[in-house]
Order: C-alpha cells, then structure tokens, then sequence
C-alpha cells in the first residue's frame, strides 16, 4: 500500500458503512468497526465494544512538508479543562506504546500517524485497534460518559 487512494479504498471494503437503523443489539465478541463518514480526505469509523462501549476514530491524509502523504489515526477522549493531563499522560504511558496524547483546541486526542510509502497493512491496522481500545480505556478511566 502506497497511496491514500489504496488505503482509503482498504478501508471502505474492510470496514463498511454503518446502517441507517441497526436493530441488532447483540455484538460479537470482537468490535466492531463500522465506517460512519466519508469524504476525500477523511474516514470517521465506530468502534462498538461488547460492553456497550464505543470509540469514534477518525483516519485522514496528511501532507508532510507538501511531499508525503502521511496517514493519522486520531480519536477524541475527552476535554481537556476536565482531566488532570499529568495522570492521564502517566496512565498512557503505562498502558500504550502505539499512540501519543496532543490536545488539539479543547480536547485531549489520541494520534497515531505513519507515512504512506511503504505502509505495510498490519502498520495501519494495528495501531487503529490499539489507538480505538487506547482511547476507550482513557476515556473510560478519565471521563465520566462515553461522548467520543
């Protein structure tokens, strides 16, 4: 895989659009993932967990000094007026060695990001599992509701 253009297409055959109406309140075991947005440059996926649990993450393209596409895996945890960061980023420290903690406006992030030349599938698929079960246990850990 060497261009967003694969990866992007990977990804909207590995992990389908989520339905309108899902009746189905039984989840397997494993999560699961489901593409809720779509556009160029950007896919949102759910992550559903069978303890009722859930995890938005959001994979975009990336430019690196306008000459590498980069892919980042990125997933929202919560705000960051309402976390004390040190034991949060102590407690990613312990539990992640995929990801890293950024706060982008008001929010603690999650960011994983990888270049796209050469990217090997398992360096994609991967990190989004750990960055999704990451980004739950935090949010879970850290936050009082499942928002993100």
């Amino acid at each position: 895989m060497a261009t967003w253009e694969d990866l992007s297409k990977f990804i909207r055959t590995e992990y389908l659009p989520a339905p309108e109406d899902d009746d189905d309140d039984e989840l397997e075991e494993e999560p699961e993932y489901r593409i809720i947005e779509s556009s160029e440059e950007e896919i949102r996926i759910l992550v559903e967990y069978e303890d009722d649990r859930s995890q938005i993450v959001i994979v975009c393209r990336e430019r690196l000094d306008d000459t590498e596409d980069w892919v980042q895996v990125v997933s929202v945890i919560g705000r960051a007026d309402q976390v004390d960061l040190h034991k949060l980023l102590d407690e990613l420290g312990q539990t992640s060695v995929v990801c890293g903690a950024v706060v982008i406006g008001e929010h603690v992030v999650l960011r994983h990001s990888v270049p796209l030349l050469n990217l090997d599938i398992n360096e994609f698929v991967d990190p989004l599992n750990f960055v999704a079960e990451t980004a739950d246990h935090l949010e879970e850990m850290f936050f009082p509701e499942d928002d993100y």
